[in-house]
C-alpha cells in the first residue's frame, strides 16, 4: 500500500529525519532540558506569595451541628 500526501512520500522519506536527529545523540540532552524546565517551572510555582511550602494553613472549620430529629413525630 503506497500513501501519497500532496506529493510526499512518507515511507521513501521518513527515515531521512533520523539523519539529522540521531537519538543517541540528542535523547539525554532532550530530557535533561525538559527535567530543568519542570524545575524551574516549580521553583516559580513554589516562590509565589501564598503558594508551596510558605504558604498559610487554613484554618481549621468546625463541623455545623446536625439537626436532631424531632421526637414528637417519631412517638406518635
Amino acid at each position: 500500500m503506497a500513501i501519497e500526501f500532496m506529493g510526499y512520500k512518507p515511507l521513501e522519506n521518513d527515515y531521512k529525519f533520523w539523519l539529522v536527529v540521531n537519538p543517541a545523540t540528542w535523547l539525554i540532552p532532550t530530557l535533561i532540558a525538559i527535567a530543568a524546565l519542570a524545575i524551574l517551572v516549580h521553583v516559580v510555582a513554589f516562590s509565589l506569595d501564598g503558594q508551596g511550602w510558605s504558604a498559610p494553613a487554613p484554618e481549621a472549620v468546625e463541623a455545623a451541628p446536625a439537626e436532631a430529629a424531632p421526637a414528637e413525630a417519631a412517638a406518635s
